[in-house]
């Protein structure tokens, strides 16, 4: 089974979740990237990414280099701003549309995962969510659990996919 793994990662936690499940399950990765990111350090970030996600924003994406259709499983990971996925997802969804694919949700926050989960199902109704599974700031705790419980998730939930 081929899987792609779409994230954003603004601090890097994502980002290394996202490398762990791909190496995990040998899967592809599409990293989105605004062509104009918010700087990650300083308080501003919070203020700049909640302005964001208030009123829906649609940061301009540089090139998609993968097509999600061209895969049978999907992991798609974000971190938690205001509650929910970061705004580049919603540029993403405007230009991609996913259908009848199985998908499994994971995201990094510093708080906790808030509304993050139900914020993607409603985007991605017509996909089969198999699992979700949140990691609270994986770079600053336990780096090698975090690794470990991931690595476990995304190798179980494939293999059982594949059935």
């Amino acid at each position: 089974m081929n899987s792609l793994v779409i994230y954003y990662s603004l601090e890097g936690n994502t980002k290394y979740i996202s490398e762990c499940i791909a190496n995990a399950v040998n899967g592809d990765i599409l990293e989105l990237k605004p062509k104009k990111d918010i700087s990650p350090n300083g308080f501003a970030r919070y203020f700049w990414g909640g302005k964001q996600v208030l009123f829906k924003e649609k940061p301009e994406l540089n090139n998609i280099d993968k097509n999600p259709l061209d895969y049978d499983f999907i992991f798609i990971g974000s971190p938690v701003w205001a509650a929910t996925y970061a705004p580049v997802f919603n540029s993403f969804f405007k230009q991609v549309t996913i259908k009848n694919k199985k998908i499994a949700l994971f995201a990094c926050y510093g708080g906790n995962e808030g509304k993050i989960f139900n914020s993607f199902k409603n985007v991605l109704v017509d996909n089969e969510v198999v699992s979700e599974i949140g990691f609270k700031d994986p770079l600053t705790n336990d780096k090698q659990a975090a690794a470990s419980k991931v690595t476990a998730w995304a190798q179980s939930i494939v293999g059982k996919s594949q059935k």
